[in-house]
């Protein structure tokens, strides 16, 4: 049988299937879940807690000993330093059915600690995915011995009314031993002493590309609650963002894309507040046509990044310890890494080295629309594959792109450099 016989028949039973379905139009919609409990005297309805990477695993317990109100609290151990079992405790308190939380404005809780303490961070809508939207959070709670109630303001409730993600907490040792920590009466509520929010992002200047999202970090709102600022740290999602130039930069919901070259600034406003801070955006726009495609034989390249041979592996073209952002976009139809907000970059593959003592040449294309000076540097790990292991070495070469422009219209260029050997 062939392909476009089987695709015939799915298609003709996906007709089947669909001539059969019941008519649910006048059926009523399934109510939003506005259920504001996360814990009283025990977990929620659908309520989970699933503890944080590196956490201490068992570190949340039901404690019926120790309570505000009720039989029951919610204890959580915070593992001495260098304890075995996981650097701090945390985790995030999730639901299986999403909730409408929109009709309230604070998450609030009772909590008391073993000792006197500054508490790391509680927060909400973080469901421990990776893929949330709107987590918020206060850092620095104060804890005593004594049972307190805290506020933690939601930054633009209407933003919560399909949210999965109640309650998180992170906490790392404080001084030489552990401690514990309860929480009491977790929920949703509408509290009266919340006013006065002031939105705020951090200002800053970014230089990217036509083709480029933009992310906009260290948003902010402080209220005042019942008399005294408190500052919540959240994710951009809450604000509304704006353009001075929709030809350089357009906003598309919570989606900031740079569409062509210029300068463009973002704004932003939490509800009908505007934000305290500015992002300047200045974009360039790609080159008009692609790198020269390779004339080598594919016997004599090993390929890390080309549309033209097989790559080897790469861990990461932007490693945790450097000072840059990057991406993927296309010129024509050949695939190109973007450097942007660049003072160094971390290629590593070092899970999969590289052997090239047979290699004479390193080749690569760059175009380069600003900035002077340009470093390429090679390490080699050794024979042990750890850095600064034995026996290291590193080669670097600078090129200064203004002595290239003097012999060139365009700013891209092409490098060839030439090592004797890796570990001259």
């Amino acid at each position: 049988m062939s392909w476009r016989s089987l695709s015939l028949l799915a298609a003709a039973a996906i007709i089947t299937m669909t001539g059969c379905e019941r008519d649910i139009s006048g059926l009523d919609p399934v109510p939003p879940d506005t259920d504001p409990v996360v814990f009283k005297d025990g977990f929620g309805s659908g309520v989970d807690y699933q503890a944080f990477l590196g956490s201490k695993l068992d570190a949340v317990a039901v404690d019926l000993n120790e309570k505000y109100a009720g039989t029951a609290s919610l204890r959580l151990t915070i593992p001495g330093p260098n304890s075995p079992d996981g650097g701090y405790a945390g985790g995030a308190f999730t639901t299986s059915r999403a909730r409408d939380l929109s009709s309230y404005n604070a998450l609030t809780f009772w909590a008391k600690a073993s000792k006197t303490s500054t508490f790391d961070v509680v927060g909400f809508g973080n469901n421990n995915t990776g893929k949330s939207r709107y987590t918020a959070q206060w850092n620095g709670v104060p804890l005593t011995t004594t049972w307190t109630k805290f506020v933690v303001p939601i930054p633009l409730p209407e933003k919560l009314h399909l949210e999965d993600g109640l309650f998180f907490v992170a906490e790392a040792p404080e001084g030489s031993e552990g401690h514990e920590v309860w929480f009491d009466e977790v929920r949703f509520e509408y509290v009266e002493g919340i006013s006065d929010p002031r939105p705020a992002m951090r200002s800053q200047v970014l230089d990217s590309f036509a083709g480029e999202s933009v992310t906009i970090s260290n948003t902010q709102v402080t209220f005042n609650v019942n008399g005294v600022d408190r500052t919540i740290e959240h994710m951009p999602g809450y604000f509304t963002f704006f353009s001075s130039d929709s030809d350089v930069v357009r906003v598309d919901g919570e989606e900031i894309l740079v569409v062509g070259a210029g300068t463009a600034q973002i704004t932003a406003s939490l509800g009908d507040v505007d934000a305290v801070g500015m992002v300047t955006v200045n974009a360039t726009a790609p080159p008009a046509t692609p790198a020269p495609e390779p004339t080598q034989s594919a016997a004599n390249v090993i390929s890390l990044f080309s549309d033209a041979f097989d790559d080897v592996p790469v861990d990461t073209w932007s490693a945790t310890w450097d000072a840059a952002d990057v991406s993927d976009i296309l010129v024509q139809s050949d695939n190109v890494k973007v450097y942007t907000n660049l003072s160094f970059a971390g290629i590593e593959f070092t899970s999969e080295p590289i052997g090239a003592t047979e290699m004479e040449f390193l080749h690569v294309d760059v175009w380069v629309p600003q900035g002077n000076l340009i470093r390429i540097k090679l390490v080699d790990f050794g024979a042990d594959g750890t850095y600064q292991g034995e026996p290291d070495s590193e080669s670097e070469v600078t090129v200064d792109r203004r002595e290239i422009l003097r012999s060139a219209s365009a700013p891209g260029f092409r490098w060839t450099f030439r090592w004797r050997s890796f570990r001259d």
